[in-house]
């Protein structure tokens, strides 16, 4: 039978690997399962992981191929098999299956589907299930979403009142993604400690206070006059601009860490990004060397020293170069 989520927790404290798993359901908790499950691995001494992109013309035969080769580095093996419609066909129904009748020896497969129903199984799942494990984990029924945005803000070093949860759980109208965003937020813009009903309904009601979360998302997308729209509107509205480079440069500080690591992958990992912002930040970083992050990290500071008024000068007006900075620093650099 499918594992839930708490069951899974469990699972991971194991000392030792299955030979296969297939994490299934919603993408986010999906994506987070597997992360964590990548992360056990790499303690238990996986030194090597293969990632397998089961798109329509992938070649099932190479499952069976990575299964049996030789590792050059390591004595355990992760085989990272992305199945994201979470239907193999027949090949690859029988590539899973033949893989579940004869494990090798310290190879793990990690099979992570996205979409997924009761449609979706079949005897190749029941293959898994019995070879190894299955865990199928599904978005929060109406009744939980409380007690699981609790969960999730606790996990984030904050609390929050049974009001409060309600209150965020009925912001987000069931989707996982954003709560998992505004959980966020509220961790940047509250820190630890603990919410109530009322301070939450400041935080989330503040529609101005996360504009600026689109603003660094445009800029860092590469979109200078979107991002330059966005902080127009903020100024217009009379938004504050201390807070808003706060925000700004943290996500600078992000993108440095991000340009300074020598695994961009596992640097990202490290700082749970969703694979949508992971994109975001790997393609401005391919724009610009690392220099120019920190130069733009540096003019941020010093932006957030005009604002507060122990610097001279115009921030409103630096605010806008360092946006175009970001978002097209060729640009920038020939105007500078």
């Amino acid at each position: 039978m499918p594992l839930s989520a708490a069951q899974w927790n469990k699972v991971l404290a194991s000392d030792r690997l299955a030979p296969v798993y297939l994490l299934a359901g919603e993408e986010l908790l999906v994506l987070e399962a597997a992360d964590a499950l990548r992360a056990r691995a790499r303690e238990l001494g996986y030194g090597e992981r293969e990632v397998l992109e089961a798109g329509p013309h992938f070649d099932w035969d190479d499952l069976a191929r990575s299964a049996a080769g030789m590792s050059l580095f390591a004595s355990r093996r992760l085989l990272d098999l992305r199945l994201p419609t979470g239907r193999p066909g027949v090949e690859g129904a029988k590539a899973i299956t033949a893989f579940c009748a004869d494990p090798p020896p310290d190879v793990t497969l990690l099979i992570s589907a996205v979409e997924w129903s009761s449609k979706h199984e079949g005897a190749w799942t029941k293959k898994v299930d019995a070879a190894g494990v299955l865990a199928v984990f599904n978005a929060p029924r109406p009744q939980e979403w409380g007690s699981w945005i609790g969960a999730r803000l606790a996990s984030r070093g904050l609390a929050a009142t049974p009001d409060a949860a309600a209150l965020l759980a009925q912001r987000v109208e069931g989707n996982l993604l954003a709560a998992a965003q505004e959980i966020d937020k509220l961790v940047v813009l509250h820190g630890s400690g603990r919410i109530d009903a009322a301070e939450m309904e400041n935080l989330v009601a503040d529609s101005a206070r996360y504009d600026a979360f689109k603003l660094t998302d445009a800029a860092f997308a590469g979109d200078g006059g979107r991002a330059l729209h966005i902080l127009a509107g903020l100024r217009g509205e009379g938004e504050e601009l201390i807070p808003l480079m706060g925000w700004l440069v943290n996500q600078l500080q992000l993108a440095l860490r991000l340009a300074n690591a020598r695994d961009f992958a596992a640097q990202a990992r490290a700082e749970r990004l969703w694979p949508a912002r992971e994109q975001l930040f790997r393609k401005a970083l391919r724009r610009a060397p690392r220099d120019h992050w920190l130069a733009c990290l540096a003019r941020a500071s010093r932006i957030d020293r005009m604002s507060k008024g122990r610097e001279r000068g115009e921030p409103w007006l630096e605010a806008e170069r360092l946006i175009a900075a970001i978002a097209e620093p060729r640009v920038a650099a020939a105007l500078a």
